[in-house]
This record gives structure tokens, sequence and C-alpha cells, in this order.
């Protein structure tokens, strides 16, 4: 596989469950970035990842991960690109009575390339006697754990998801250095499903959002947060700014409440420049998703 092709792609994915469907999915990863991947509650998250990683079956659409065509990654055709992907879920997938140092013997025999030495380096660094059995383990240490496991085999892929939920600040930090080491090495790349939009902020190159089944946005993340601005403005203010240049003749988004209107700017500078004396503050990736769920054109 060339280093300068995509990690991960997926195209027009379909995958319908009762009332829920996964609607033309397009995600791409490339080499060197760590792409976010947000959205509510059931919005089609987790079922994408299955759909990538073979887990299920989609209906329709087409990818590849690490070259290998997505129906391929559920039977042995896959086995080869499994060997480049790391992959964490919001829990652990061992039994609760297996200790980790048992851990270590079970991958030995699952990956070609397992790595002990890396393995075990990890295990200090992380602070994990290998002792210990999976069950006593707290949230923080199984997803250290987990990532220890997807780190230790030559990966040059990691899929998260939720993997951050539930950490403590402390053990959140952690896990976010880790992933910039990870993905500073060449031809290493990160798709980080969270609702965790400051870790994203802090980490991420491109944040794209799913809500009911559908791709909503997919952006650089500096163009959110560095770029553009929520103005906090008063009803009456509205037709005057929207009658401005500071939207280069595109229909911003509007957010409507009690106490006023937030505006959606896509140059907070040119805006503070045109209207000095209306707030506006920088982006947020929380705000920016506010803004496209359920805010409404004007």
């Amino acid at each position: 596989m060339s280093d300068s092709r995509p990690l991960l792609e997926a195209h027009q994915l379909c995958k319908r469950y009762g009332d829920f469907a996964l609607r033309n999915v397009d995600l791409t990863v490339r080499p060197g970035e760590i792409v976010g991947y947000v959205g509510r509650n059931g919005a089609g998250k987790t079922t994408t990842i299955k759909a990538l990683l073979g887990l299920i079956r989609p209906d329709g659409g087409e990818g590849t991960v690490m070259g290998a065509p997505i129906r391929e990654m559920g039977r042995s055709e896959g086995v080869a690109a499994k060997e480049l992907l790391g992959v964490v879920f919001d829990t652990l997938a061992f039994p609760d009575a297996l200790r980790i140092r048992d851990i270590n013997g079970v991958l030995q025999r699952c990956y070609r390339q397992w790595d002990e030495r890396r393995f075990r380096a990890y295990l200090k660094r992380f602070d994990l006697q290998d002792t210990k059995k999976v069950k006593e383990l707290s949230r923080g240490m199984g997803m250290k754990l987990s990532l220890a496991c997807a780190l230790s085999h030559g990966a040059r892929l990691l899929i998260l998801d939720e993997a951050t939920a539930g950490l403590d600040p402390m053990a959140r930090d952690e896990v976010l250095d880790l992933l910039r080491e990870f993905v500073a090495d060449d031809g290493h790349g990160v798709l980080m499903s969270s609702h965790i939009t400051s870790d994203l902020e802090r980490i991420a190159d491109r944040v794209v959002c799913i809500d009911d089944g559908r791709i909503v946005f997919d952006k650089p993340k500096d163009e959110i947060t560095d770029t553009m601005g929520v103005a906090r403005c008063r009803a009456r203010d509205i037709d005057a700014i929207l009658g401005s240049d500071v939207f280069g003749g595109t229909a911003p988004r509007i957010l409507r409440h009690e106490y006023g209107v937030d505006l959606a700017v896509p140059d907070r500078f040119a805006f503070a420049e045109a209207f000095p004396d209306i707030p506006c503050d920088r982006m947020t990736i929380d705000d920016y998703l506010h803004f496209t769920i359920k805010g409404v054109s004007r």
C-alpha cells in the first residue's frame, strides 16, 4: 500500500437497522492526520465503524481499510489489513479473569508483528501491573491497556470509538499525548469518535459530523476554531448585519434564544472590524455542531 493513499476510505456507505439508516456516508483518513468523528448518540458513528471493520455487512457503498475492501475485513482476506490496524472500543474485549501478562501471550499468537518489548514498555509507561486481572482495572486503566495492545503490533491506523469517554482529565491527557506521538510517525493516522469535542480541538486535523445517519459536515478543525466566530446579537441588529458584506453572499446559520440571537460568522476578525460593538466569540466544535444541527439559515 502506497504511503500517499488514504489509510481508510468509505464511499456512499449505507446500512439500515429498523427505523435507523446509515445514508451514503463518505469518510476518509489520510496518512499524518487525526480525524474527529462527532455526532449525537445514535447518529451513526459506531455503525460506521462496525461497517468499516467488517463487524456488520453494509447494505450499499464501498470502502477500504489499509488497502483491503471493507467486505473482506470480516474474512480471512482481511488479515493483512488487520495487522496494520489498531482498534480501541469503549469497553475491554478481554475476559474478566484474564491477567495482563496472559493477554501478552494471547496476542502473540494473533499478530505476526507482535512486539512484547513495546507492549511491556507501554505497561510501564501507564503504570499497569501485569499481575492484575481485567476485572481489577478501572476504566482509565482498561483504556490504557487497550491502547497498549493496539500500539504493540505495528499498526499504522488507529480507530477509537469513544475511548476517552469517562476518563479523568489526567488519563485523557495521557491518551491524547500518545495519539500525537503515534500520528507523528510517517504513514500513521487516527479516526477518533468522541463526544468530548474539547479533546478534538486539541489534537484533530479534521472534524466530520454525522447526524441521523448522514454526514452533515467535513471540515478542517482550524477553519472552525481559528477563523469562524459566534456573534452574540440583539434581534434588532440582525437585518443590518445580514445586509453587510461579511458573509460573502452565503446564507448564515442562526440560533435564536430568549436573550437574543447567535449568528455563525465565517470570519470573526472581519466581523469584529465591521461591527466592533457586537461581541463575537471564537467558534468551538460544539458551537459549530449546534449551528449545523439545530440552527436555521437566514
